[in-house]
């Protein structure tokens, strides 16, 4: 028998069967673990800097962590509802209705089946939260630039200078992660997924407004297009029946927001008091003028630096547009870094309310990722650690909230 007769008769073994969906979830987990391990590290590196500091300084490292500013708020509704509200020495009412539901139910319901406290419940929430942002983040990068790229991109919003808060018992880790799952749903096709966690980041920080935007203006663009390719010869039933997963997924979207917005009216008899509440915390939109006297109320050389920052973040605008980013990354990015610029409140916030805008980190990813080598990536990913967790202890022993 000649070896060509062998080969072609003998057994190959069994065909691969379909992949099930632990394979596929265990297959994705080892293809983002070198992102989140590094992303880990930034955030350990961040924890060790504060409780160093905080120990040098003689206070309780865990306090500012789970304990001050937006985490008491927080803890305070997880124990007993919605039910608190300060009255300033100005007039203006402070009221715990400012704050979306999700993150302290999560807090109640961890806190009684385990036996952390309610703010112990926020850090588990806001930790675990961190590294499910920083697969998402990993998996919107590595499909639209590869592996390499989402690795980069997970660790450069792991050292974002206000990269601190990702270690708080703050929404922002846990509104990223929602967002970023949502955006590669999008990605990939799944608009039911999309919208599902749209609801879900709609209980958790206003700001779901830009991933409602994002995935109505990308599936509205969508509709237009495929319309226009039929020449409208067939009319725009088959379009809309072609799309039908896709609509039922925008139409989704926006369930979670408004289902918080209509009860805060339903408990305070009034269709805009949730508009009243913020306004209330400052939090109104006034279309830039408070930033605009913010900077004019400083100092030349601290409103020359702050000028400079914003003509950073305009410059990462534009390269996100040359970079062509797909439109409801883009469409999502933008719209976080609008509502963070355009609102009256506090200004030394608007940093934190931009960092779930990761896209924005996308052009630098990929241009750490020109340099000659991976030792110099490593190099200048771990300079960017050091200098935000050095920022991130000075900022936490601080008076100001962040």
């Amino acid at each position: 028998m000649s070896d060509h007769q062998l080969r072609t008769r003998t057994p190959a073994g069994p065909a691969p069967g379909p992949r099930t969906p632990g394979s596929r979830a265990a297959s994705a987990f080892r293809a983002a673990a070198p992102a989140l391990a590094v992303y880990a590290g930034a955030r350990a590196l961040g924890l060790l800097a504060f409780w160093a500091a905080a120990s040098a300084a003689g206070k309780d490292p865990l306090g500012p962590l789970s304990g001050r500013w937006d985490s008491v708020w927080y803890q305070r509704i997880a124990e007993h509802g919605y039910r608190y509200t300060v009255t300033l020495p100005d007039g203006s009412v402070h009221s715990d209705l400012a704050f979306f539901p999700l993150l302290p139910t999560l807090e109640r319901a961890l806190s009684a089946v385990t036996p952390l406290t309610v703010g112990g419940a926020g850090l588990l929430v806001a930790w675990t939260a961190g590294l499910l942002a920083a697969w998402g983040i990993f998996a919107v990068g590595a499909q639209l630039h590869g592996r390499r790229t989402g690795v980069v991109l997970a660790a450069l919003w792991g050292v974002y200078p206000t990269a601190f808060v990702q270690s708080m018992a703050y929404t922002e880790t846990l509104f990223t992660a929602l967002a970023a799952w949502a955006l590669y749903a999008v990605l990939k096709g799944r608009w039911l997924v999309a919208g599902a966690l749209t609801v879900l980041a709609g209980l958790t920080r206003p700001t779901a407004a830009a991933l409602i935007a994002a995935l109505a203006i990308t599936a509205a663009v969508t509709l237009v297009r495929e319309y226009r390719a039929g020449d409208g010869g067939g009319g725009i039933g088959p379009v809309l029946r072609r799309n039908a997963r896709m609509i039922a997924g925008v139409a989704l979207a926006p369930l979670g927001w408004l289902a918080y917005v209509v009860f805060v009216a339903v408990r305070e008899g009034s269709p805009f008091a949730y508009f009243d509440v913020q306004a209330q915390w400052g939090n109104n939109i006034d279309g830039g003028r408070a930033l605009a006297a913010f900077i004019a109320g400083l100092p030349w050389p601290a409103a020359l630096g702050l000028c400079a920052a914003l003509g950073l973040l305009g410059w990462l605008v534009v390269l996100c547009v040359r970079q062509r980013q797909p439109l409801p990354v883009l469409v999502y990015a933008l719209t976080i870094v609008v509502i963070s610029l355009i609102g009256a409140g506090y200004f030394g916030s608007r940093p934190r309310l931009m960092m779930p805008a990761f896209p924005l980190l996308l052009p630098p990813a990929v241009a750490l990722l020109r340099l000659r080598t991976t030792g110099r990536t490593a190099a200048v990913l771990a300079v960017l650690a050091c200098a935000s967790a050095g920022y991130g202890a000075w900022t936490l022993l601080g008076a100001g909230p962040p």
